[in-house]
């Protein structure tokens, strides 16, 4: 016996698929899902009346297919390089992408479900998309046992946001634990053993930095290569040094910026990196380079002038002003890898179909 079961599709179906999604959603929450189930005849013949039947088919769902279903319904995000981004930035409401290998998020935003869970959080610069979530965060993480976080920030806006917290500790007569780290542009800070972040020079309309995470690993140095393991130990136990320690630039997120930052010198390593994060607030000619500079933002038309920079594996757009449609930053994908040899990955969450 076949039973074809088709389910009415929601008002807005979801455009990205998402992963490790901890909430259950029921059945219709799927977009005209039809399900087929081979219902075997001994299970059936047990059941007595239509009402019966349906009863087996409704704990089929719930043993098999409907398993299978919710299985493809993922967290919003996508894997690039063995990280799993996901996040959200629309130009001017929100701007957070998480990478939770890394246990970090760059920008908070309105402070999504899934930044709590991250113990860093790298602030680009002081506007309300970026920084609005912080409180809610460090409540959150509070609420939820988990260890207070540790928050990097610009010196110049570092007693600021001591303040911010302190009105908020007096409003909700609160404890709000956190470390407030003001670092800044080539300072260095040790994550875990081997990882470090330093920030790097972005240009905004207020202040602003950007922040590579490096990896680090232990080389031996070339004048001992030849050596056999216990000659090379033997080194070691007297105290000589026989290793170089190698920074190898992994994740560069600029926040909010204009494209100057692709021609500061001290930026090479943002730029090598195996994925860089950056914006492209414009993608046509409804705004000109000249707005996207007045505004302290990135237009794409300069990406693709200055793409011969761009050394990274993987470009991952962000920022696009909301008056984009999916189909536009589709397009502006399109004309960015074809001038780049890395990968050009748009973040799209928030953002429409013109057909939808």
């Amino acid at each position: 016996m076949q039973v074809l079961l088709t389910i009415p599709a929601p008002s807005n179906p979801p455009y990205l698929q998402t992963f490790n999604d901890p909430i259950l959603h029921s059945p219709s929450s799927f977009h005209n899902l039809s399900l087929n189930y081979k219902v075997k005849p001994g299970r059936l013949e047990a059941v007595k009346g239509g009402a019966g039947i349906f009863s087996a088919i409704g704990r089929a769902i719930e043993e098999d297919e409907y398993r299978k279903a919710r299985a493809e319904v993922q967290r919003k995000g996508f894997e690039i390089e063995g990280y799993s981004i996901e996040g959200i930035s629309v130009g001017g409401h929100e701007t957070c992408v998480i990478v939770p290998e890394l246990k970090c998020a760059f920008d908070i935003g309105r402070c999504p479900l899934r930044a709590v869970h991250q113990n860093f959080v790298f602030i680009t610069h002081a506007h309300l998309d970026h920084i609005g979530g912080l409180p809610m965060y460090v409540a959150t993480r509070a609420l939820y046992g988990l260890k207070p976080p540790t928050i990097f920030v610009s010196p110049c806006i570092q007693d600021d946001v001591e303040k911010l917290f302190d009105i908020h500790r007096s409003m909700g007569q609160v404890e709000l634990d956190f470390d407030l780290v003001a670092l800044d542009v080539g300072e260095t800070y040790e994550l875990r053993n081997n990882l470090v972040v330093r920030p790097f020079k972005t240009h905004h309309v207020i202040p602003s930095q950007g922040y590579v995470i490096y990896s680090i690993r232990k080389k031996l140095k070339k004048q001992y290569i030849h050596l056999k393991g216990k000659q090379i130990e033997k080194l070691k136990n007297s105290g000589v040094e026989i290793t170089d320690t190698i920074l190898s630039p992994e994740v560069a997120f600029t926040g909010d910026t204009t494209s100057d930052f692709l021609l500061e010198p001290r930026n090479a390593d943002a730029l090598r990196a195996k994925l860089l994060i950056t914006e492209a607030t414009f993608l046509d000619d409804g705004f000109s380079i000249e707005d996207a500079r007045e505004r302290g933002h990135t237009h794409l038309f300069e990406l693709i002038e200055h793409a011969q920079w761009i050394r990274n594996k993987v470009v991952l757009l962000t920022h696009f002003s909301s008056r984009y449609h999916l189909e536009d930053i589709r397009q502006a994908v399109s004309k960015l890898q074809a001038k780049v040899s890395a990968k050009v990955v748009p973040l799209t969450e928030g953002f429409k179909s013109m057909y939808s």
